[in-house]
């Protein structure tokens, strides 16, 4: 069975999405009102964690992550989430959600985990929820 990595992001806007000071990292975004108001929230799957982390700190989003204080708040819970689906699956954002919970519940598992504790897509299929 083939996976990939499945991420998602969330950022609680400082300001209203339609603000001209959000005008440089907003573009054609919206906000998802399943996560609550003024959420941003982003979701993709990659081919590997590899792949994400070099996007993440190694492409030209880094500019834009570095300014990420000028338009989000700090948040006390947890606000990222990975986790692998079968080749070809897009998740929906019910299972994001999930998934992010369960982190917040039971901590990074196999199931669902961040940056700082990853798991590779063996301990995936062999974690028992």
């Amino acid at each position: 069975m083939s996976l990939n990595l499945a991420q998602l992001n969330l950022a609680q806007m400082t300001m209203p999405a339609d603000h001209p000071d959000m005008s440089d990292f907003i573009g054609n975004s919206a906000s998802q009102a399943v996560f609550g108001p003024n959420m941003l929230v982003n979701m993709s799957v990659w081919e590997s964690i590899e792949d994400l982390t070099e996007f993440t700190y190694k492409s030209p989003h880094l500019a834009i992550y570095k300014r990420r204080k000028e338009w989000f708040a700090k948040m006390d819970s947890p606000h990222m989430v990975c986790w692998y689906v079968e080749d070809g699956n897009i998740p929906s954002l019910e299972e994001a959600r999930a998934r992010i919970k369960h982190l917040q519940s039971h901590g990074e598992t196999p199931y669902a985990f961040t940056f700082r504790k990853q798991f590779s897509m063996e301990e995936a299929l062999a974690f028992q929820r």
